[in-house]
């Protein structure tokens, strides 16, 4: 009786903290070449590979109210340095939010990594977080393919996410640097920049991310004025593409045109193949054109 006491007496943080030793125990056990220590903060040197860029403030505080409360819940992961110091793996904000608790030692895994391995293992774990903002999980994607020589479809793999959506947030560090800041302190969406990265024209992507900024633009009526944008962009393509065609097809066109009294439209791939477009605005439209056409055979 009274050992029961005495472990309800350390209360609600001490019993937490006592079923997850053994949880991280069993953990440490099964990884095999994983050692669970717990070891001195002043010990541990910061991630130099660390891809998150900003840490919330707010939300460190409130995580170092909960570990002076109840400890730390899910160890950090380190490796151990030549000089019997120990670098940090994965577990930043946790490390930083104990040093603020002041706690001398925190619970760890040592894992055995060599450094493109460390790399490797920080990247996919702060890929995973919720609360990376999508620039900095775009630059995560990009060092895993230069830095840990990981092909976009082996990647996708490594982080469990479909590779077209690697492909989108990859896609947004070739946007200009004021809008991937812009992205970064969430003053557009993933979807704003979807849209400005239809527009080949840096200017024109520029202008309209100030426009959305300026005017607090929905995704769907920035969508419409790219859409809008690139309207007349379509039209003098066709048009060019028309201007370079032969001048015997152009020539048939206009019979053609003038034949049906309907705009004909001729499509030619460099190997000859082609399409022939009829328009109509109606059945009784389409039946006339037949009519034309059957007659003259």
């Amino acid at each position: 009786m009274t050992k029961k006491r005495a472990g309800l007496g350390r209360g609600l943080g001490a019993l937490i903290e006592s079923s997850d030793y053994d949880n991280r125990r069993e953990v440490s056990e099964a990884k095999g070449s994983d050692k669970f220590e717990e070891i001195e903060l002043e010990d541990i040197e910061a991630n130099p590979y660390q891809p998150r860029t900003e840490f919330d403030q707010d939300a460190l505080e409130e995580l170092s109210q909960s570990i002076k409360e109840l400890g730390i819940i899910q160890p950090l992961t380190v490796r151990r340095l030549e000089n019997g110091k120990f670098q940090l793996i994965a577990g930043e904000r946790r490390y930083k939010a104990s040093k603020m608790a002041g706690l001398k030692t925190v619970p760890a895994f040592v894992r055995e990594v060599e450094d493109k391995q460390m790399l490797e293992l920080a990247l996919v774990e702060n890929i995973q977080r919720q609360d990376l903002n999508a620039i900095e999980v775009a630059i995560s994607y990009q060092r895993l393919i230069e830095e840990c020589n990981l092909t976009q479809e082996a990647m996708s793999e490594r982080v469990g996410k479909k590779r077209a959506t690697v492909t989108n947030y990859l896609r947004l560090l070739k946007l200009p640097a004021e809008i991937q800041v812009g992205i970064r302190d969430k003053l557009i969406s993933m979807g704003h920049a979807k849209a400005l990265l239809s527009l080949n024209n840096e200017k024109e992507i520029k202008t309209l991310f100030f426009k959305t900024v300026e005017e607090d633009l929905s995704v769907r009526r920035l969508e419409e004025i790219v859409r809008q944008t690139m309207e007349p962009k379509k039209e003098e393509e066709k048009e060019k593409i028309k201007n370079e065609q032969p001048e015997k097809v152009q020539q048939y066109r206009g019979i053609l045109s003038t034949t049906l009294n309907s705009k004909v439209d001729v499509k030619i791939s460099p190997d000859g193949k082609g399409k022939l477009i009829i328009p109509f605005i109606s059945e009784e439209d389409f039946e006339r054109i037949v009519n034309i056409i059957a007659q003259a055979k």
